[in-house]
């Protein structure tokens, strides 16, 4: 694409202050040089691009038309955020995001006061901005709350429970429908935006509610007639009916791309007041012709050269954990036609690609609807069939209940394969799926396992499939050591640990991706290694053994240490009267920023020099004085 080299009028907006003293006339001057400047900076370092490409426009358009940060923009997700990042004073700083100490990938409270809600997950901002709303009005203070979410978060459940709550209150809250998969013809989108300008326009508006009232106090009859004739008209034009049910005024849809009719629209409905919803219709990738042709994979991007027309390839190495899933979702479901794959809306980012191609009629994509995924899962295993769901750590978390309750209660064999579990680097502590062995090690009938390298994950991937009842299987994001993965399929001993390396003195338990850290570890102090592989159960032979013949134990895990792995080995200790020093490392409870995984590895010290630095600060503390006599006392192993 052809690049504005100095983008003139964008270095003048420092604020959307700024922009509001700008002539009307020069908006879409300023979107083409905001949509080059996007382009340029994220191919330099990377990011999302194709989701804030389609919202350039709107987010103009809303800044212009809204007092930010007075009224209030709530943005779902935040993919599409970036063009309001640039608008709200963090221009210069763009190249920084998603990395150690730069802007956050989301909107964040503590970044700006234009971020007014943190975000990360889908299908949050309707709740967030009806709550400032209420907010507002129990306040009296004039402002408005807007939220603006896609057509993608609009699947989630929690969203309609918000425009049911929304639609019986008289908020002033609007709701903007980013709308980015369908098109609209050039003449029902002209057809559109007139009627759009028409109908959010104050007489309209006040024409139309004075009219209802009157018709029904005094003739109900004709009111209802009216009624069914108005919402019978707008659905010819427009799939607004839904929303007119639930209370909200229905505008569009609209051009998402037309500045004038953007601009005209929201002027028009900052006055109408209660639960509005404007429907507009933007494109992914609009402006850049290679992410407009393929808005998936310019979704989130590395660093690429913007002149041509596709993305690098990466390189041919060592499959990642999440590649090593789909191949073995492949040849198991070759192997077992009772295996159905359920994903929520994370075809790509899990590895189902293959799978769907391969298998159409036993994917199942349900959108962002993860609590729904993890109950159709529950009902397919009824019925004999054998469910994997594929889904992130951090997603797992919004369906905890029907972990708990539809699949644990009722001991259904249905396989969790648990992407992105510990740290996943750029995307920051929306995404880290930094608690699901907290989480699950307490729920009853539940096997969990982590894997220590590739190969092990597919072995625990059959293992969790054969198991009679529900289980787990968590890997990191990115790839492993490297370590071949074997064609065969063998399923493991349930609740059985493996020792790593033979030493003396010290063992280190280690869980899933601390394994091979702990193995460097174990080297540099002669340490024994075991590779724990079960969270639940823990193998308490293995564990009491190696208590009785070490004098310090260490756990090691990628989850927070708060009820993780490390609890559970304190726990049989406990329980065995076995008293020996135990040192527990894994993530802090707080939650860390935003940066590379190894970066966020070495800040929570569970690289091999972080672990290495507190095992021999720990072996310290043990031979001081005090802890010399504790030991002499008797109370230092079963």
């Amino acid at each position: 694409m052809k690049q504005t080299n100095t983008f003139s009028l964008l270095r003048t907006i420092g604020s959307p202050a700024d922009l509001r003293l700008l002539p009307e006339d020069q908006l879409p001057r300023l979107a083409h040089e905001l949509r080059d400047f996007l382009v340029h900076s994220v191919s330099q370092s990377g990011g999302h691009l194709a989701a804030g490409l389609g919202t350039v426009e709107l987010t103009i358009a809303l800044h212009y038309v809204f007092d930010t940060p007075e009224d209030k923009l709530v943005w779902d997700v935040g993919h599409q955020a970036y063009p309001h990042k640039i608008l709200t004073g963090r221009r210069e700083r763009l190249p920084s995001i998603r990395k150690k100490d730069g802007l956050s990938a989301f909107p964040s409270r503590e970044e700006s006061p234009y971020d007014c809600f943190g975000v990360g997950h889908s299908s949050t901002s309707i709740s967030a901005a009806l709550g400032m709303a209420i907010a507002a009005a129990l306040d009296r203070r004039d402002i408005h709350a807007v939220a603006i979410i896609g057509d993608g978060g609009l699947t989630g459940g929690m969203a309609f429970e918000a425009l049911n709550h929304a639609g019986a209150l008289d908020a002033n809250l609007l709701v903007v429908l980013n709308d980015n998969e369908m098109s609209i013809s050039p003449n029902v989108g002209a057809l559109n935006n007139y009627l759009a300008k028409i109908l959010s326009g104050r007489f309209y508006s006040g024409v139309r509610q004075g009219s209802k009232q009157l018709l029904k106090r005094h003739m109900p009859s004709v009111w209802e007639l009216a009624r069914r004739a108005e919402e019978h008209v707008k659905g010819m034009v427009a799939p607004g009916t839904l929303f007119e049910e639930l209370g909200f005024n229905y505008i569009g849809p609209i051009d998402g791309h037309d500045l004038g009719t953007l601009v005209t629209t929201l002027r028009n409905l900052r006055q109408v007041p209660g639960p509005r919803l404007l429907h507009v219709v933007t494109k992914k990738g609009k402006g850049y012709p290679p992410a407009e042709q393929d808005p998936v994979a310019y979704h989130g991007v590395s660093s690429f050269d913007p002149s041509q027309e596709c993305l690098p390839k990466s390189k041919p190495g060592t499959p990642t954990y999440t590649e090593v899933f789909g191949q073995w979702l492949c040849d198991m479901g070759e192997k077992d036609r009772r295996l159905l794959a359920i994903t929520p809306a994370m075809r790509e980012g899990s590895g189902l690609v293959e799978f769907e191609r391969r298998f159409p009629d036993r994917y199942f994509d349900v959108g962002i609807a993860e609590q729904h995924a993890v109950t159709l899962a529950a009902g397919q295993a009824c019925e004999g069939y054998r469910p994997v769901v594929a889904i992130y750590s951090t997603f797992l978390q919004r369906a905890y209940d029907q972990v708990i309750h539809d699949v644990a209660l009722q001991n259904l064999p249905v396989l969790f394969a648990i992407d992105r579990a510990g740290l996943v680097g750029p995307d920051g502590p929306t995404h880290a799926g930094s608690f699901d062995l907290s989480y699950l090690r307490c729920i009853p009938n539940l096997v969990v396992m982590a894997p220590a390298d590739e190969n092990e994950c597919r072995q625990m991937l059959y293992t969790g499939f054969k198991y009679p009842g529900p289980a787990a299987v968590r890997y990191p994001r990115g790839k492993g050591p490297g370590v071949p993965v074997a064609e065969e399929l063998t399923a493991l001993p349930i609740g059985k640990g493996e020792i790593r390396r033979r030493g003396a003195g010290i063992a280190i338990l280690a869980f899933g991706s601390l394994v091979y850290p702990a193995l460097e570890v174990g080297e540099k102090l002669d340490a024994t290694v075991a590779n724990m592989r079960f969270v639940k159960p823990l193998d308490e032979e293995l564990i009491v053994e190696l208590a009785k013949t070490h004098a310090l134990l260490v756990t090691a895990e990628e989850n927070t240490l708060i009820g993780g792995a490390g609890s559970g080995v304190n726990q049989v200790l406990q329980q065995h009267l076995c008293f020996n020093p135990v040192l527990n490392l894994g993530l802090p409870d707080r939650f860390l920023g935003h940066g590379s995984r190894d970066e966020l590895l070495a800040l929570a010290g569970l690289d091999a020099e972080g672990v290495l630095r507190a095992v021999e600060a720990f072996r310290q503390r043990v031979q001081s004085p005090p802890m010399v006599a504790v030991r002499a006392g008797g109370r230092q192993s079963c």
